[in-house]
């Protein structure tokens, strides 16, 4: 048998991870990436990296009240077991990569420098200042040279991965990748391939997310089987920059270190900001969430922004939609140290001093909760089992998935900071699971009995794309029909969605897929053809986007970054005499209760031989943290949440009850 071998396809925080895990025990790695991995999108994450620690702890923190956090940030849409053994490894991973080198903020009694993200009270959050990502991501790629110098890992930058290659059984044995330079078409096999391929921010034209992440690899993936989850639930970041060609982040970390969030309260005041006295400025999140202020979860943010510029008309300008980001009340001296990062993005793009002068932003596509769908295997304890060949395996056996592209740890709603986490814990755990997988093979991938399965799938590759370059007589230009895309699914799928816009946007999406299908090609050469490399991925961005359509249309709830007016739950009468609040908060308990028997469920995507996403739902598992009404800020929270304490107390005593009474004869 020849020596077993993995891909790790996707050179960001999770593949890197993953790849370290994977050659410390003495697996042979190859790493296939897009782009050279040190510029993966991993390295433009801003603000910080999630986890209990001792200050926090002094405050009464815990990991369970970092999981209860995260599911209740989350809308209870994840299953509970991963997101409670990536909380419990939290502490261990910020250890790790600061053992690794990672240049974390100090104090000056030289201890982890924290600071709040949203959704949470405590300072959970480790930085470095506001290019956290990029120092995680280096840490981690020093390491992976380290077994490259070994000879344990072998990179492939500059490649494209163009599909998985599965045997007769439905295993995964290796993968198909393109040269993006000299535009070569090679079988990889691999006893396991890792998917760590990042969101699809570009199926929104712009976004906040790197020119790289097309959302193709994955779309790839499913059509070849592998299932999809929950694609409807796409984070929408409250602060960014609008820009012609992308949205550039403004990192939560802003508001974590103090920025505060306003608009004049006339609207499109002329006047220099600085020069509106405090009674004319309306700081509307910190007026409408006082217990989290400007650090309420990125959703509720996100809607309330968009609420004030469009619904209330209170805009900055009046040519563009967009509120105040306000540092100009903290020192130069902190901001420099604590947000360098961005206050430098921010002055170049926008050549403007955001120390002087508040920031003008408005929301972005940012991030994608859902992805390939990923499996666990959970303890007892409710944690998971370590070293299952199961954890973050796909439903096709040798195919896993993690980082960004899986569905596993966000639900619906990302709390940030928690991304950095989710990438580097899923990484790591996976990676003993799958070099007991591979184990268990009593065969390799690169054995002579799998060549011709490899050659014939890189011909059929190699047949496609032989194909497009020679197509002739299309008349479609890629690059207009992306820009459509995107415009289409900015319109229907981001801050509200309303069913007649889903159904008029699913029939424009498809009609813009029959249209891609006859793309002509502005170069046709067989050297560093970047045309044939977007067409491609364009083509396949098209399952990803029907499935974030279908989902949306078909999930008639308000639930996380998932908003739909129609079906939205408004608080109670806040003038009503306290006997008529109960009342209504009883009533809006039953509705609550109706609405998560209906769908509190994971959405499944199988996608079809044409391309067409097929909808049906999973259970979620939260026995670990029971699901309750998500109150933030809403009017009569207090009697809401007296009511369903008192619901959820009978439901317990009842339920004891039934459990001591009597068994009939022969029960």
């Amino acid at each position: 048998m020849a020596k077993q071998r993995v891909l790790v396809v996707g050179g960001g925080l999770a593949g890197l991870a993953a790849a370290m895990q994977l050659a410390e025990g003495g697996v042979d790695v190859d790493v296939m990436s897009l782009t050279p991995v040190k510029r993966s999108h991993s390295v433009c994450a801003q603000g910080g990296i999630n986890s209990v620690n001792e200050l926090t702890r002094q405050q009464g923190d815990n990991e369970s009240k970092h999981l209860d956090d995260t599911v209740y940030g989350g809308d209870f849409l994840q299953h509970q077991p991963p997101v409670k053994e990536m909380t419990d490894w939290g502490p261990r991973i910020i250890d790790l990569m600061d053992r690794l080198g990672v240049p974390f903020n100090r104090t000056a009694e030289g201890f982890r420098d924290q600071r709040r993200f949203g959704g949470t009270l405590f300072k959970r959050t480790a930085f470095s200042g506001a290019t956290t990502g990029q120092q995680l991501l280096y840490a981690l790629d020093e390491q992976v040279r380290r077994w490259h110098a070994a000879g344990k890992i072998t990179f492939y930058e500059g490649w494209d991965f163009l599909s998985p290659v599965l045997d007769d059984d439905g295993r995964c044995r290796g993968a198909i990748g393109q040269n993006l330079v000299n535009m070569e078409i090679r079988a990889f096999p691999a006893d396991a391939v890792v998917l760590a391929v990042g969101g699809c921010g570009l199926i929104f034209g712009r976004s906040t997310m790197s020119m790289a992440c097309t959302g193709a690899a994955a779309s790839r993936a499913t059509q070849a089987g592998a299932l999809y989850g929950n694609a409807e639930f796409i984070q929408v970041h409250p602060t960014a920059i609008p820009g012609a060609d992308k949205l550039r982040l403004m990192s939560e970390s802003a508001r974590g270190e103090g920025g505060r969030v306003w608009v004049p309260r006339k609207p499109h005041d002329p006047r220099d900001p600085k020069q509106i006295p405090e009674n004319e400025r309306y700081y509307f999140l910190e007026e409408r969430y006082p217990k989290y202020g400007n650090l309420v979860p990125r959703d509720i943010a996100t809607r309330e922004i968009f609420s004030v510029c469009v619904n209330d008309g209170l805009s900055v300008d009046a040519d563009r939609q967009c509120v105040y980001l306000d540092l100009t009340h903290i020192s130069r001296a902190e901001l420099d140290r604590k947000l360098g990062g961005i206050l430098h993005i921010y002055e170049k793009f926008q050549g403007v001093d955001p120390r002087e002068v508040p920031m003008k932003i408005f929301p972005a596509v940012h991030y994608s909760m859902g992805g390939l769908w990923a499996d666990y295997e959970r303890t007892a304890a409710g944690g998971l089992v370590p070293g299952s060949p199961r954890n973050q395996q796909t439903n096709i056996p040798g195919l896993y998935a993690m980082g960004e592209c899986d569905y596993q740890y966000h639900g619906a709603n990302r709390l940030g900071a928690n991304s950095l986490l989710s990438c580097i814990f899923s990484g790591l755990f996976a990676a003993p699971g799958i070099q007991k997988s591979i184990a268990s093979l009593k065969d390799s991938a690169s054995d002579e009995k799998y060549d011709q399965l490899l050659r014939g799938q890189r011909a059929v590759k190699q047949l496609e794309h032989d194909d497009l370059l020679n197509r002739q007589g299309g008349r479609e230009n890629p690059y207009l029909i992306h820009q459509q895309l995107g415009d289409v699914m900015t319109k229907a799928a981001t801050v509200v969605r309303e069913n007649g816009q889903l159904r008029d946007a699913i029939e424009k999406v498809n009609d813009l897929a029959e249209r891609v299908k006859n793309c002509s090609l502005s170069d046709t050469g067989n050297w560093t053809n970047q045309n044939v490399i977007f067409t491609k991925s364009l083509r396949d961005m098209f399952p990803i986007a029907k499935a974030i359509l279908k989902g949306a249309l078909a999930r008639d709830e308000c639930r996380g970054a998932h908003y739909k007016p129609a079906f939205d739950m408004p608080g109670i009468d806040a003038d009503a005499s306290p006997t008529e609040k109960y009342r209504q908060a009883e009533e809006w308990c039953d509705k609550f209760e109706e609405k998560n028997r209906k769908w509190l469920k994971t959405t499944i995507a199988e996608v079809d031989a044409n391309g067409e996403p097929h909808l049906r739902y999973e259970d979620v598992d939260t026995t670990l943290v029971t699901p309750r009404p998500r109150l933030y800020g809403l009017v009569g929270a207090e009697m809401i949440e007296e009511a369903w304490r008192e619901r959820q107390a009978k439901h317990k005593n009842n339920g004891a009850k039934a459990a001591n009474a009597p068994q009939p004869a022969g029960a």
